[in-house]
């Protein structure tokens, strides 16, 4: 008569599956969203459009302070530096917008100054980082469906590797991203979320306005800074573009997170002029 509640006793917990796996992240996330407000940090982004034999065409570096708030991120620019290739040689700036108006100059700037103005910038997270690219929300995740592909070792740590890809809603639509993501089995947290188009661009427009966008991806990798807290500390991707057939440019973005601190409500914080 004791074999069944000993046998109950000592059965294995139910498996995970991916869903409800990305159900624990998504409770995590939105709880680290709110705990993230606690921080101050340091970031630095890095736009770099390259020719297609591999030179450098425009670049912009910009280092901030980040000073997460409740509604969002607020960001204080400390420093900043560009350049661009204009007649054989490398040209420095150190305003956004300083550059040559050559016509090439003038897109890749543009290019380089919208970018690095809008990557790890979104108003409506503690983070800056586009919500869209990455199903780790509750919101995010109804667009989504998600496959269990096993377990392994990442850097030290046991993570699950869950794959994603979108779901079509009532009219067909769907988002446009699908990728991987490797998660904490112990604390259920993103460590590393890798994510890419699910589409290419239509033949036509390829074809009949020589436009083509591809090879776009982005990656985010998250560390542990205090229980239950983890930042995103990198973050970029790359893609090809070629526009119009008389431009074509390799494009590299990059953001790192670091000098983690937790804000003191009670302290003024002061910024270095930009150089």
């Amino acid at each position: 008569m004791m074999l069944v509640p000993l046998f109950l006793f000592f059965a294995a917990p139910p498996a995970e599956t991916a869903d409800s796996i990305m159900a624990r992240v998504a409770e995590n996330q939105d709880r680290a969203q709110s705990m993230r407000s606690a921080y101050i940090y340091h970031q630095n982004v890095l736009v770099r459009a390259n020719y297609t034999n591999g030179k450098l065409a425009h670049e912009e570096t910009v280092d901030y302070t980040v000073m997460p708030s409740d509604h969002g991120i607020k960001k204080e620019r400390t420093a900043f530096l560009g350049k661009y290739r204009e007649h054989g040689k490398v040209v420095e700036y150190h305003e956004p917008g300083q550059h040559s108006d050559h016509i090439h100059v003038q897109i890749d700037g543009d290019l380089c100054d919208s970018l690095s103005e809008d990557f790890a910038n979104n108003k409506e997270t503690k983070d800056g980082i586009e919500k869209d690219l990455f199903p780790l929300t509750a919101a995010e995740q109804k667009h989504y469906s998600f496959r269990l592909d096993g377990t392994e070792e990442y850097r030290g740590i046991q993570v699950y590797r869950v794959l994603f890809e979108p779901k079509k809603d009532d009219d067909g639509n769907e988002d446009p991203w699908e990728g991987e993501a490797l998660i904490d089995r112990k604390e259920f947290q993103p460590v590393l979320v890798t994510t890419h188009l699910s589409f290419k661009m239509p033949m036509a427009v390829r074809v009949v306005l020589g436009t083509n966008i591809e090879h776009v991806g982005f990656k985010v990798t998250y560390k542990k800074f205090d229980e239950n807290i983890w930042f995103p500390v990198t973050y970029g991707g790359e893609f090809k573009v070629r526009a119009l057939f008389f431009w074509a440019r390799r494009v590299g973005i990059s953001m790192q997170n670091s000098d983690f601190h937790r804000a003191d409500v009670t302290s003024k914080v002061d910024f270095a002029p930009v150089q």
